[in-house]
């Protein structure tokens, strides 16, 4: 009896076209589940946080501030992708603590903005320090190339789960943009 030769692996392209996805493909959805069920548990975690330390939500919006100056709460809500009366609450929460303060517009007097105070930046400067040890520490040996790869991968899955229908089906919505945004994002 004749031995069978072994298997070949089917190349993305030919696994796409079969409707399978590769295996390095398959690996990836799971490295991504993976990171994306390890920031949801971050997220659970901050239901349990004390009276004065920071949600990840709330430190997101600290992070709003910073990068694009004092913002109204309506627009504040937009950016963070929560509700108004959301932010409305977080913000009570980090005025209470001295990390924004509430003030009226100078250009318009009816408009409420929040702006960091500079007890929130060193608040942004002391948590970026702990998580730029981090990012070093898992990190580091990684190649400038395949951290660049990698910023494109991302980039595309960004794109992608931006792009999924309201409806819920898997279907790509209709003249969905194929573009990537390139807007970088500090690291937390």
């Amino acid at each position: 009896m004749a031995a069978s030769a072994p298997a070949k692996s089917k190349s993305p392209r030919t696994a796409a076209a079969s409707g399978a996805l590769s295996p390095t493909m398959t690996e990836l959805g799971a490295a991504f589940r993976h990171v994306f069920r390890a920031v949801s548990r971050l997220r659970g975690r901050d239901t349990h946080l004390g009276g004065s330390e920071l949600s990840h939500a709330q430190f997101e919006l600290l992070i709003e501030l910073d990068e694009r100056g004092e913002l109204p709460a309506g627009e504040l809500a937009t950016a963070a992708r929560l509700t108004p009366a959301t932010v409305t609450q977080m913000l009570d929460h980090l005025a209470a603590c001295g990390h924004v303060e509430r003030v009226r517009s100078e250009t318009d007097r009816r408009v409420v903005v929040s702006r960091l105070t500079d007890e929130g930046r060193a608040k942004i400067v002391a948590k970026r320090s702990a998580w730029q040890g981090r990012w070093q520490d898992a990190l580091g040996d990684v190649s400038e190339r395949d951290l660049r790869a990698a910023t494109r991968v991302l980039e595309r899955l960004g794109t992608m789960f931006e792009d999924v229908p309201i409806d819920g089906s898997c279907e790509a919505s209709t003249g969905a943009s194929q573009s990537v945004s390139r807007t970088p994002r500090r690291a937390v």
